[in-house]
């Protein structure tokens, strides 16, 4: 955990908000203004034995009661789900959410996760007498504790706080957190303990989630705050196994360093990572090229890389006959398969992400995030990916969460194990 992020953040904050919900930051939006979805659970054939258990914690619902243009809206999250639906119905802030619980969850202050917190107020949300307008959020997460729920209300406007937060397990809840005094710097936890105290209060900074900071916190002396401390760990485990993954081949195609051996976000250093699989990960390797044939234009025999006079790694397509085609002269969608399908095959160990490290990676579940999963891609392609991370994902170790048009959708329902959520504007 990133405890020296969490120390020495004060400034002013203001009071309490409200998100069209004046005296309780908790109130669910009635029927009338919950969000229309629709879930497709697809299964054409039995899973393999344990394929449904994962490894590790993983969130399997998202909430979004208030958050851009959702209200009241409940998500389910599987091994493998698409959100889908028309233009303007919220597929990429839904995304956009799972993402902000990952980064909380990983200790992230909230301003550095929500750098313009105020397009993430639900539109129409006027402001109360005071100014005050914010969202809220949430999730469940899955796991040995069994699941855990999280929400957390921030104020967006006229300053940045978490104003509210409550976690919940077991017909218990755990902690709680409220803004009492606007004009400090703290909210007021108040977790379970169960012991000669039934309930530990205590100050906690309000620009961070105290769920994450339970762990640092919490003695675990007493029955109680045992089963705090599993709810809370089980949560940040879930919440922290995520990579963002947002491929983008115009910076894909430039020679690189060696030894840049871990992938990050958009994917600029696939060559630097392709030569660390060709040489460690020779099964995973051989794997990948399956994937790139599949794929790909053309014969691919294999991928690897070759060594420029300056010094840089060039990424090479191995065709019939030996020839040697440069990653370059690729097509946008071919790159964009091409680095998918190597972060369906890869791990903590090589994507550039804040993994549990305290945690072993066999008790760890990854899940993958990726807005847009069949921009510039065939349907072959999406085909291809879809069925790659189903069979990775029957291990339990990878999850794949993202949003696609309504052809890959299509696929996606034909697809063993996979969910489409349609989401109507």
């Amino acid at each position: 955990m990133r405890a020296e992020r969490f120390a020495g953040r004060r400034r002013a904050y203001g009071p309490l908000m409200t998100a069209r919900c004046p005296d309780n930051p908790w109130a669910t939006p009635g029927a009338s203004a919950a969000r229309e979805v629709r879930t497709e659970a697809v299964r054409t054939e039995p899973p393999r034995t344990g394929a449904a258990r994962s490894a590790g914690p993983v969130v399997t619902e998202l909430r979004l009661s208030a958050f851009a243009s959702h209200r009241g809206t409940v998500l389910p999250v599987g091994p493998l789900t698409l959100f889908t639906g028309a233009g303007g119905s919220g597929k990429s802030s839904a995304l956009r959410a799972y993402e902000a619980l990952a980064r909380l969850g990983a200790g992230d202050p909230l301003d550095e996760v929500f750098p313009d917190p105020a397009a993430y107020v639900p539109e129409r949300a006027g402001p109360d007498a005071q100014g005050r307008r914010g969202f809220r959020i949430g999730c469940t997460a899955t796991g040995p504790a069994g699941p855990v729920r999280l929400d957390v209300a921030v104020q967006a406007e006229p300053a940045l706080r978490i104003v509210g937060e409550r976690l919940t397990g077991g017909g218990e809840t755990l902690l709680t957190t409220a803004l009492r005094d606007p004009r400090g710097s703290t909210v007021q936890a108040a977790w379970h303990t169960a012991g000669t105290v039934p309930v530990t209060r205590a100050p906690l900074p309000d620009d961070v989630l105290g769920t994450a900071l339970l762990p640092l916190r919490v003695a675990g002396t007493t029955e109680g705050q045992l089963r705090v401390l599993a709810a809370a760990e089980q949560m940040v485990v879930a919440l922290r196994s995520v990579f963002v993954c947002e491929p983008q081949p115009q910076r894909m195609r430039a020679p690189v360093p060696s030894g840049e051996g871990r992938l990050r976000r958009d994917c600029d250093n696939l060559t630097a990572v392709l030569e660390r699989t060709h040489t460690q990960c020779g099964q995973r390797h051989a794997r990948l090229v399956a994937a790139a044939a599949a794929g790909c234009a053309g014969s691919v025999r294999g991928l690897g890389v070759e060594r420029l006079p300056d010094g840089l790694l060039r990424a090479v397509v191995e065709r019939d006959g030996g020839h040697l085609t440069p990653v370059e002269r690729l097509g946008d969608g071919e790159l964009r398969y091409l680095a998918l399908a190597l972060v369906l095959l890869t791990g903590p160990g090589v994507l550039a992400m804040d993994a549990a490290a305290e945690v072993p990676s066999a008790m760890q579940t990854l899940t993958v995030l990726v807005d847009g999963l069949d921009r510039d891609l065939d349907g072959r392609q999406v085909a291809e990916l879809l069925a790659l991370a189903a069979s990775v994902g029957s291990t339990g170790h990878l999850r794949l969460v993202g949003t696609a048009a309504e052809a890959a959708a299509a696929r996606a329902r034909g697809t063993a194990g996979a969910t489409v959520v349609d989401l109507e504007p």
